[in-house]
């Protein structure tokens, strides 16, 4: 923790929360505002839908590769100057996709876009832990996660009546345009966070002695799966949002907003849920309880996706309950990952982000199109991916059981 931390932010807690949210949720803002246009984009340039496909994983792998150097450089240069960097990258890179003729040109510009939006999601995590105590970051990390479930629940409602009222290329515009005043929001008001006294050297053989550090050390591991890869038992349904939504539950684009309200809705709750048991519950109880939550939810939806053809009115609920147990246990698990090395948190963060975010990019680009037609297929995918999320941490409590056993305060 930043020991000057008390002068560098004399706005309320909650407003840093929202600065930080805001610039966090760049990433998934990014990919649930086209997913509305997909069809639109596809017939447009004359794409296929194994090549639309791509422009998810493009911009999940990049988004991958580059969290391996966001955290490492925020810890040598500092948290703003990756930020502002990283913003500016990302505004280019829109204007490349607004401009994009051909599906070579959007993949590419993807890409871009993935390769710099990680740097809001790397670096929020470390500034919250150079700014409060465990008790207190907590709260702010589940603060930030309340706010940071609006947008991708407003995401596709712009992108789905920019789309039906402007075209999709209009949908890429508003992203420059939400680059730029991010951009200007945090020049003027994110603080430098990381003490000069905290400061790694950035030298490639200092880079490979941290990440040898963390990668060789099995408790970060561990909770890094944890945490990154039931992610994405409820993120394959977005990815599958087209045929999911379109086919399996005969909903119009226009409608697909519902199934993101829902399930952001219980990220938020579970988001909250998570701030106020901080310094109450210990970490292992409010994890074992979020796991417990997503198994019920999970075996509950591959049940009904079994036995019954989807619809609407049931078929989004499970996934909504899975939401919630999620969010309720990964602010605890983040923090954890961070406190492991504080003297690499820059460096943890980014490490935790490849790996949620290579499984993302795996299931965009290999397994959603692999199971996206069938309903039943995409349930047992969910609980498969909580199981390896599952297995991680029993493995962890058994392995080092006093992993998480103490209340969290200060």
């Amino acid at each position: 923790m930043n020991p000057d931390a008390a002068h560098l932010w004399r706005a309320p807690r909650w407003a840093l929360a929202v600065l930080l949210a805001v610039l966090g949720m760049l990433g998934p803002f990014s990919i649930d505002t086209y997913i509305p246009a997909f069809a639109g984009i596809q017939q447009s340039i004359g794409a296929t839908p194994g090549e639309m496909q791509q422009t998810l994983s493009a911009y999940l792998f990049g988004f991958a590769f580059m969290n391996l150097f966001h955290g490492a450089l925020s810890d040598s240069f500092g948290r703003r100057p990756v930020v502002l960097w990283g913003l500016a990258v990302f505004t280019l890179a829109s204007l490349g996709c607004a401009l994009s003729q051909t599906i070579g040109q959007l993949v590419f510009f993807r890409a871009l876009q993935g390769l710099s939006t990680g740097a809001g999601i790397v670096v929020s995590r470390a500034v919250i832990r150079d700014m409060f105590p465990p008790a207190e970051a907590q709260k702010v990390m589940s603060q930030v996660t309340i706010f940071f479930g609006v947008a991708p629940a407003i995401a596709p409602i712009v992108g789905g009546l920019l789309f039906a009222h402007l075209g999709w290329h209009s949908v890429f515009w508003f992203l420059v345009g939400v680059g730029l005043v991010l951009w200007a929001a945090n020049w003027r008001l994110l603080p430098e966070t990381l003490h000069v006294a905290h400061r790694q050297r950035f030298a490639v053989r200092d880079l490979m002695r941290g990440y040898w550090q963390l990668c060789s050390d099995p408790r970060f591991l561990l909770l890094a799966l944890a945490s990154g890869v039931p992610f994405n038992g409820m993120f394959l349904y977005v990815l599958a949002a087209p045929a999911f939504l379109g086919h399996h539950l005969g909903l119009e684009p226009t409608q697909f907003f519902w199934f993101f309200v829902l399930n952001i809705s219980g990220i938020m709750l579970g988001a909250r849920a998570s701030g106020r048991k901080a310094g109450k519950l210990t970490p292992k109880r409010q994890i074992r309880d979020g796991f417990l939550i997503m198994l019920v939810a999970a075996a509950v939806n591959l049940v009904a996706n079994t036995f019954f053809w989807p619809q609407a009115w049931w078929a989004i609920w499970p996934l909504t309950v899975f939401a919630y147990g999620w969010a309720l246990m990964v602010p605890v698990v983040t923090l954890l990952v961070l406190d492991l090395h504080p003297e690499r948190r820059g460096m943890a963060s980014s490490l935790q982000a490849v790996i949620g975010s290579t499984a993302n990019g795996l299931v965009a680009g290999v397994i959603a199109p692999l199971v996206m037609h069938s309903p039943f297929a995409l349930a047992l995918t969910c609980i498969t991916m909580l199981g390896v999320g599952l297995l991680s941490w029993v493995w962890l409590h058994r392995r080092w059981p006093e992993i998480g056993r103490a209340v969290q305060t200060g």
